[in-house]
């Protein structure tokens, strides 16, 4: 696998001020990307900035301070965006809250609705209005977790939120694919990040034993940030030219060679969410259809 170079492209990236998304965006800067950034904490933002520009002040780096939980919050980053620079070459949509937990029946409804709101549907506006400006080449990176692909018990608004991400970005993929715009999503593994310890705090009442017990072991052996970080950078390379509306986990799958398996993907529904059937289990239960 070769390093890309991102020189003279502009990257976009949410939730930059932390975590993960300060390691994707770390890892996009050192090859060579202007950067945009997004996150609430402006004083963090302005640090980054600060620390980044320091080591290689030849590239350029952007900020704003914008709750997505607003929904004119696409629109704010957009409209500074285009301030900034004139071309955008890759998003990726990584900010994220866990939202409230514990059994869905007892949700505080505002609540869950805003963790939609910043887990779903602010970067769904930020996905439209993107495909409305990038030009061919470009690529959306939108950034799953845990729930997207199987059941989370008392994390609904989380899991639905990123279920739903994942869906629309296999849709979109479609619809952009004629534009020569690639949209793929990344399941970055366990990490231990605020969102663990927050589950660590809630406790094995409110989360469950299964939950709590994995929060624990997720505080011992963690994925680092720079894997994910390593795909995201991977996957908006010309390299995976090929890959589009794909769920890619950082963890579990040999994606280091996804490049050389673009005939294969799109001939088939690897990586993607499906329905499970009972021949796909080995069953043959048999009958017609009802007409």
């Amino acid at each position: 696998m070769s390093r890309p170079s991102f020189a003279s492209r502009t990257v976009l990236v949410t939730g930059a001020s932390r975590g993960l998304g300060l390691s994707i965006a770390e890892a996009f800067w050192e090859r060579g990307a202007d950067l945009f950034l997004v996150a609430r904490c402006e004083d963090a933002l302005a640090a980054i900035a600060s620390r980044l520009l320091q080591q290689c002040p030849t590239q350029r780096i952007g900020f704003l301070s914008v709750d997505l939980s607003n929904k004119g919050a696409a629109e704010r980053i957009f409209a500074q965006l285009r301030d900034f620079t004139d071309r955008l070459d890759v998003v990726v949509n990584n900010a994220a809250i866990l939202g409230p937990i514990g059994p869905f029946s007892t949700n505080d409804w505002a609540a869950w609705e805003n963790t939609l709101q910043v887990n779903f549907l602010a970067p769904a506006a930020i996905c439209q209005v993107t495909v409305s400006w990038m030009q061919a080449g470009g690529v959306i990176l939108n950034i799953s977790g845990g729930g997207a692909t199987a059941p989370r018990p008392f994390f609904s608004a989380y899991s639905a939120a990123k279920a739903a991400l994942v869906r629309l970005s296999e849709t979109l993929a479609s619809e952009v694919k004629p534009l020569g715009i690639r949209v793929n999503c990344i399941a970055p593994g366990a990490m231990n990040t605020q969102m663990n310890t927050a589950v660590l705090l809630a406790g094995p009442d409110l989360v469950g034993e299964i939950e709590h017990r994995k929060a624990i072991e997720h505080g011992k052996v963690v994925t680092p940030p720079e894997v994910p970080a390593e795909l995201a950078v991977y996957l908006a390379s010309d390299e995976c030219s090929a890959v589009t509306g794909r769920l890619i986990s950082a963890e579990w799958d040999p994606w280091r060679n996804l490049h050389s398996r673009g005939q294969e993907l799109e001939e088939s529904d690897i990586y993607t969410l499906r329905r499970i059937v009972p021949e796909d289990r080995g069953f043959e239960w048999g009958g017609e259809a009802p007409q």
